[in-house]
Order: C-alpha cells, then sequence, then structure tokens
C-alpha cells in the first residue's frame, strides 16, 4: 500500500525528472511540480499534455482571470484539492482577487461575478456535471463573446483539459509539494458528493 504522500505512481527525483524533462522537452520548471513529477514517468505523454496546458497558460485567447475562475471551480467540484490549491497562486498571481477566487464555490451568488463569469462558470458546471455544455450555458457564452470563434473553442477546450487534470490528479493520488498550503485561504472544502 501506498503512503498519502508518495500517491499511487512513486515521483520521480526532481533530478530524475529535469532529466526527463530535458529529454520530452518540457521547461526545467516543471520538472519541480508533483503533478509532472509523476507524469514525465511517461516523458512524451507529459510532453504532449504540458503542451496543451501551456499553450492556454500563455499564449491563449481567453482571459486568464476568467480561465483561472473556470480552474478554480473545476477544482471545487471536483473536490481536487491539488488544483485548487496549485491554482491559487497560479490565480493570485495573474492579479485574481481572492474574494473571486472563493466566489467560485457558490458563483450563482457572488456579486463579484457579472454577465461573462457567470457564462464561464455555468458552461465550467455543465461539462463537469454531465460533460456537455448545455444550449442555455452555450446561448449565454455566445452573448458575451459573441462570434470570437477561438476564445469559444478555447473555454470548451480549457474547461474540458483542466477537468481531465483533476481526474489524473486524484486518480494517482497526486500529492501536494511539502510547501503548498491546502486548500487555501481557510481550510475550507468542498463537502463530499
Amino acid at each position: 500500500m501506498t503512503s498519502e504522500r508518495e500517491g499511487r505512481v512513486p515521483r520521480l527525483t526532481v533530478d530524475e525528472a529535469k532529466a526527463a524533462a530535458d529529454e520530452a522537452g518540457v521547461p526545467d520548471y516543471m520538472a519541480e511540480l508533483a503533478i509532472f513529477q509523476v507524469l514525465l514517468n511517461h516523458p512524451k505523454l507529459a510532453s504532449g499534455l504540458n503542451d496543451l496546458l501551456a499553450r492556454m497558460l500563455w499564449q491563449g485567447k481567453l482571459d486568464s482571470r476568467l480561465r483561472e475562475l473556470a480552474i478554480m471551480r473545476i477544482a471545487w467540484l471536483t473536490g481536487c484539492e491539488y488544483e485548487w490549491s496549485q491554482h491559487w497562486r497560479v490565480a493570485q498571481g495573474l492579479g485574481v482577487s481572492a474574494d473571486d477566487l472563493t466566489g467560485v464555490r457558490e458563483w450563482q451568488s457572488h456579486r463579484g461575478f457579472g454577465s461573462t463569469e457567470q457564462a464561464v462558470l455555468a458552461a465550467t458546471d455543465d461539462v463537469v456535471r454531465g460533460g456537455v455544455v448545455s444550449a442555455d450555458s452555450w446561448a449565454a457564452c455566445k452573448r458575451v463573446f459573441g462570434d470570437d470563434q477561438a476564445t469559444l473553442v478555447e473555454l470548451v477546450t480549457a474547461i474540458g483539459a483542466w477537468r481531465m487534470v483533476s481526474s489524473i490528479l486524484q486518480s494517482l493520488q497526486v500529492p501536494l509539494e511539502e510547501d503548498i498550503v491546502s486548500w487555501p485561504p481557510d481550510g475550507r472544502q468542498p463537502r463530499a458528493n
């Protein structure tokens, strides 16, 4: 039986992960993350996933605040401690307020969200709960993004990709890194489904 710190698949050491990252064309700094210390057991797959996520993180058309709100909602709905805790730091680094990040917990009543955030979060809920954006949520996204097809495609891709990441993290039981606080800012966790 593996320990909670260990997860289901052994983490590579940082040095091993950096060597595998170099071989796979993954940036070295990713090897410091527990998720990549696990994924780099399969370097080509880690490379492909990194390319997809990095494209949306650093070169995406979707506003970074909206993307991070969707990721935090996915983490909350799926109970993914790693995704919530890591993206708390990412989102704050991008200027997303703590109030808005905690607001995703009950987004329908959060006063800081307008029609754009509500449309994105409704689409996120749809994909996480049912696997597809509903007609109503799609219409709301079309109202806020208009005919910006690239942003609409990226929105659905981002929701699907980070939903997949949540499943990977939880299925492989990837632990938090030593220096990461669990469920910031207040330790509140979603109720078990």
